[in-house]
């Protein structure tokens, strides 16, 4: 019975490890090109966008959602951030599939910024 209990586990670590693991792929290797995570050079950081896309949606579904189907179409005029428009225009489309969007939103929610990102 403790082998199962210890099977169950380990098994529930790595999924939730390579679930992460996958997240962190997704966004270093697309978001990162333009976006630092904290500082604004040639788009907002992350850490920017995070506080002010979560101000506005605290809930995590909601954040995702948003963020998620955003991205398929960025529109200056559902933005938060029109100065951030203003500075840098507006994101072009990527033509990313919606659900490689919400991993990457989710992974964008949780992630904490101030530290690295390997």
């Amino acid at each position: 019975m403790i082998k199962i209990i210890y099977i169950f586990l380990f098994t529930t670590f790595c999924l939730n490890a390579s679930s992460l693991s996958y997240q962190t792929m997704l966004f270093n290797g697309n978001c990162v090109t333009c976006h630092h995570p904290t500082k604004s050079i040639s788009a907002p950081s992350m850490s920017l966008i995070q506080k002010t896309y979560k101000n506005a949606f605290p809930k995590k579904s909601d954040f995702v959602s948003y963020m998620a189907n955003w991205v398929i179409h960025p529109n200056s005029n559902t933005s938060l951030m029109y100065q951030s428009i203003q500075k840098y225009e507006l994101m072009p489309e990527l033509g990313y599939d919606l659900d490689t969007l919400t991993h990457i939103s989710k992974y964008i929610y949780e992630a904490d910024f101030s530290k690295s990102h390997k």
